[in-house]
């Protein structure tokens, strides 16, 4: 029992160090395309970019091409931790709804892994995600720069509202980290092995993880982009704005629905699509490569 446990932890940390090389990719190839996501979702009624091509032109035109990269030092940070945790909880939950190693999974026991690792990492995306938000909508041109990066902003508003303003919008984070990542993991599966055609693991070749790692971003979105809407307008409203049209989720559905019926729910969904396959390719691609590499080892 005792080496099974050692092989457990080893493999627990081998996950965890692939997963954080898979977060860096993602967000290395997919932050442009999240800023510009995040201004067309949180911009105003009426909205003030004609589509995501106004949207790119406008920020940089207005913050340089660093722009869309605004906000990046917070999920570059987080993002890493984030999916070290959610791949180490994801690949612990396999193993523990697999007690027979020679045993494969069903396709519910993989999607019921994923879900759990998305209800872990909620604790820790709110707080990234939110610094993230309040970064990205800011705008040189409004004279709206307050904040250096995430630790400033960060400070401050522990310093004004408390550690627990940090999880301002977690509720609607869970909503949205539990579909998003049990489609993630458990599509990311179906993909590998249809595309494959069901060959074992180690024979599958780099071309084919990297479609299957896009395509499973792409369904992660699909099962909750209105989610990650909502979540966008609260967090990208201060709680010291007073702002009650995005006070709460309840309020946030009916504002948006009110300004933009169902189609408001998916304000900023071609950036976000785009950037889906190539960002999430390269996630899973860093992490079966680094994890391969580590067992090698």
């Amino acid at each position: 029992a005792t080496s099974d446990g050692h092989a457990d932890n080893t493999r627990v940390i081998k996950e965890f160090v692939a997963g954080t090389a898979g977060g860096i990719a993602q967000v290395l190839a997919g932050h442009p395309f999240d800023t510009i996501k995040v201004r067309m979702q949180t911009q105003p009624t009426p909205p003030i970019y004609k589509g995501v091509t106004d949207c790119v032109m406008q920020t940089v035109r207005k913050d340089s091409v660093l722009g869309l990269y605004k906000g990046m030092a917070s999920p570059l940070a987080g993002v890493g931790f984030m999916n070290a945790v959610m791949f180490a909880v994801n690949g612990q939950m396999k193993r523990f709804l697999q007690p027979n190693p020679n045993q494969k999974l069903t396709t519910s026991q993989q999607f019921i892994s994923g879900a759990v690792a998305g209800g872990v990492v909620s604790f820790l995306s709110c707080p990234v995600e939110l610094l993230k938000c309040r970064l990205q909508v800011q705008s040189a041109a409004s004279g709206g720069i307050q904040y250096k990066g995430p630790w400033d902003l960060g400070k401050h508003m522990v310093a004004t509202n408390g550690v627990g303003s940090l999880y301002r919008g977690w509720v609607i984070t869970i909503c949205r980290e539990i579909p998003a990542y049990s489609a993630y993991f458990g599509s990311y599966e179906l993909f590998k092995h249809y595309l494959s055609g069901g060959k074992p693991h180690s024979e599958i070749n780099a071309a084919t993880l990297v479609t299957a790692g896009g395509f499973a971003g792409i369904t992660c979105w699909l099962a909750s982009y209105p989610q990650d809407m909502i979540k966008s307008c609260i967090q990208s409203s201060p709680a010291e704005a007073k702002d009650a049209r995005f006070s709460n989720i309840r309020n946030a559905v009916s504002t948006i629905f009110k300004e933009g019926g169902v189609k408001g729910f998916f304000k900023g969904f071609t950036p976000c699509i785009l950037r889906a396959f190539p960002a999430n390719a390269a996630t899973f691609l860093a992490y079966e490569v680094t994890l391969k590499a580590l067992d090698r080892k």
